[in-house]
């Protein structure tokens, strides 16, 4: 095997035990633009199993509705405000999306390099030094796949009391119980499992529709709040910091409400989870990110500002128990229980079309660790139906894992909330991780001896990087963050004992077992991929 220093990722070679061995193979030039998409997964020593019915219409509307950020500025307005208010929310806003941003470039970069379904774990496992490369695409494998199915979960629990509290609006006299909404839970994960699996082959279809659902009802909202609402001054809408979590600083206040913020970003590398299904993926998959980025950035930031400025008076905002007080404010502005179902309708619709691409994407990463060995009983989970060529098995179990997790509000709410840091903690430490390596590659191997996929930060690869770890890091660190200064059992952020109770259950799961049964990527195929792209 060549020195991990000679990293090119140009030629197959025949007996090799792991693509590591096969992507360190020293070879001449970069083959993405002349192999098909069969190709390079051949190349990885992948098979290919899914129909390729995404295009880029077709992803972007996945990742945009997927991550609903526009929608999330809405609906999770009242954390940022507690923690920031006016303000600091809206100083925080554009900081979290040029982070984010500047995440997605180096993820689009590597995904364009290897665009495959594990996407970071298996990132790491081709780029990392071999001495670590199993160990620590293990343990990225792992906590992404623990953050998409902690995704899914908490998306989900929003929509279902977002419909109750819907519902409590139109009828007063109604007393909603916690049951009702783990019911309601059920029942959208019902039909996210009925939309993946029956409707699998126009899932896609519906994905490009819901985009312009997603485009209508935000200027159909936008409209409503511009036009027809009192408007606030602007002293108090740039002028007003409220530290409600009684913490020594109001930049450590902003910074815990900004959580919430980076919670409505989150899923964005949703396209590299699919990539096996997605047509000219190498290409496409960079191109899906970077503008969902732009599309749910702008209109989030437009619907943030709008809906603070039109929000009326901040005390009753802030002093209301009301769970959503969106709907509060859109039913001062409309004086009409109707318009404000209807437009609230919006908001929830939206949200369950995320919960069904949550499920969705988050068995595809499942179903791709899995195809590794790195979870127990791998051999059942990696299963590909034949008939309708979808990962039944991933999904079938994913569904699961959420209503397991729906259970937990019949004892703590508090504890089920601690989805939304762990989310957070677990897509940006899967980042870390995978950009970290990524550094390490670019830093002690010539470039010349990279292939590059056909998007490339070239000399701006290594500023980027480092500026989006950091940013990473801190937002890591801040989604374990109490929402108040007082801790206690009720308020302390149980984000973090879950999230490093799966690491030290995974490392355990590896010492004694994965360890001997988990070799990074496994070659399904031997393929000889010659430098005219022909196989």
């Amino acid at each position: 095997m060549a020195d991990p220093g000679e990293y090119r990722l140009e030629t197959m070679t025949t007996q090799k035990t792991s693509v590591q061995a096969q992507a360190n193979a020293v070879v001449v030039e970069d083959l993405s633009s002349k192999m098909n998409d069969e190709q390079i997964l051949a190349h990885f020593g992948k098979r290919q199993q899914f129909k390729r019915n995404f295009g880029l219409i077709s992803i972007l509307g996945l990742g945009c509705t997927l991550m609903l950020t526009w929608e999330g500025s809405v609906a999770n307005l009242l954390p940022p405000l507690i923690n920031g208010g006016p303000t600091g929310a809206i100083a925080a806003f554009p900081v979290v999306m040029f982070g984010v941003f500047l995440q997605i470039l180096v993820m689009a970069e590597m995904a364009s390099m290897i665009p495959l379904s594990g996407g970071q774990y298996n990132w790491v496992a081709i780029l990392a030094p071999q001495s670590c490369s199993n160990f620590l695409s293990y343990t990225t494998g792992w906590i992404t796949a623990i953050a998409w199915q902690a995704a899914a979960a908490s998306a989900t629990w929003i929509d279902a009391t977002l419909l109750l509290t819907i519902v409590s609006v139109n009828y007063p006299s109604y007393n909603m119980q916690m049951w009702h909404a783990v019911l309601i839970f059920y029942a959208i994960i019902a039909l996210a499992v009925f939309v993946t699996t029956y409707l699998g082959r126009i899932f896609p279809s519906l994905e490009a529709m819901v985009l312009v659902l997603h485009i209508v009802g935000f200027f159909a909202i936008l409209i409503v709040l511009v036009y027809l609402a009192p408007k606030t001054p602007s002293d108090v809408v740039f002028h007003t910091v409220i530290n409600g979590g009684g913490f020594k600083t109001n930049a450590e206040s902003i910074l815990v409400g900004a959580v919430i913020l980076m919670y409505n970003f989150n899923g964005v590398d949703a396209a590299t989870h699919m990539a096996e299904e997605i047509e000219n993926a190498a290409v496409v998959i960079p191109r899906a990110m970077i503008l969902t980025v732009f599309i749910n950035g702008f209109t989030g930031f437009a619907m943030l500002i709008a809906l603070i400025f039109c929000m009326g008076p901040l005390e009753e905002i802030l002093t209301s128990t009301f769970p959503y007080p969106f709907i509060l404010i859109l039913g001062s502005i409309t004086n009409s229980m109707s318009g404000t179902t209807v437009l609230a309708a919006i908001i929830l619709v939206m949200g369950i079309s995320a919960s069904i691409g949550l499920i969705a994407t988050a068995s595809r990463m499942l179903w791709a660790f899995s195809r590794e060995n790195g979870v127990p009983f791998s051999r059942y989970v990696s299963r590909i139906e034949p008939r309708t060529a979808l990962p039944i098995y991933s999904i079938a179990i994913t569904a699961l894992i959420s209503l397991l997790l729906a259970l937990i509000p019949l004892g703590s709410t508090t504890a089920f909330y601690a989805l939304t840091g762990l989310t957070v903690a677990g897509f940006y430490s899967s980042f870390m991780v995978s950009a970290s390596v990524m550094l390490w590659r670019r830093l002690t191997t010539p470039s010349a001896n990279i292939a590059w996929g056909p998007f490339r930060l070239g000399k701006m690869g290594v500023p980027i990087t480092i500026v989006a770890l950091i940013y990473s890091f801190i937002g890591w660190i801040f989604s374990f963050w109490p929402p108040v200064a007082a801790v206690t059992i009720h308020t302390f952020n149980w984000s973090l004992v879950v999230y490093f109770g799966v690491v030290i259950l995974s490392m355990a799961y590896y010492g004694l077992r994965a360890r001997k049964t988990y070799t990074g990527p496994k070659v399904e195929i031997e393929n000889v991929v010659h430098e005219d792209g022909k196989e």
